[in-house]
């Protein structure tokens, strides 16, 4: 807030503004609003030190691109089919996306995917809560702060987003797997360090 103060200009309030109605928001939040309002209004963002020219065509563009390009807005079916999931578990996550950010539902139980699901004519699920129970353990999902939801998580939107590219999905996927299997040991280590200070 101290360099706004030193700022002045047409745009100093509006900045002042907009500052004031992120100030409460947590920092993922921030940047969501950030980034749909600068695709919205087709003026570049991208990530602190990381360029757009630096990343795979399919993940240079943001949900927000898919949503506010000049193309329609995809119907569920076309969704489902550009994606080309591979397995139920695939499928719920791009449906969980589909629900997020072109159904504005960030939220959901199973019985909304496999709604969305017959809607995309797509294959009944053979058993939708093992699907999803395998979705949760491929950790497509995570629980939402509604009692009983889920939502996608931060390794399931980048997943789907990256699809149909398999190979760019799968780095993802084992990048982020990864990443928690490293934290789970490091909290097992501490655990056990501490029993063994503790003897």
């Amino acid at each position: 807030m101290a360099d706004l103060n030193q700022n002045s200009g047409p745009t100093f309030g509006i900045v002042s503004r907009i500052t004031e109605l992120l100030e409460p928001l947590t920092a993922e939040d921030r940047e969501h609003v950030l980034r749909t309002v600068a695709t919205w209004f087709r003026v570049g963002l991208s990530p602190a030190g990381e360029s757009h020219a630096s990343l795979p065509a399919q993940q240079a563009k943001s949900p927000e691109d898919e949503k506010f390009s000049n193309r329609s807005v995809l119907s569920v079916k076309d969704f489902i089919f550009e994606k080309n999931p591979a397995t139920e578990a695939e499928r719920l996550a791009c449906l969980a996306y589909y629900l997020t950010h072109y159904m504005e539902t960030p939220h959901f139980k199973t019985v909304d995917l496999t709604r969305l699901n017959t809607e995309a004519a797509q294959r009944t699920f053979s058993n939708p809560a093992v699907a999803s129970s395998n979705a949760i353990r491929d950790g497509y999902f995570v629980s939402a702060s509604k009692s009983g939801y889920k939502q996608l998580s931060a390794m399931g939107e980048r997943f789907v987003h990256a699809l149909p590219d398999r190979e760019a999905a799968q780095q993802i996927k084992q990048r982020m797997t990864s990443r928690r299997g490293r934290k789970k040991t490091g909290i097992q280590g501490d655990g056990e360090e501490s029993a063994s200070q503790a003897k």
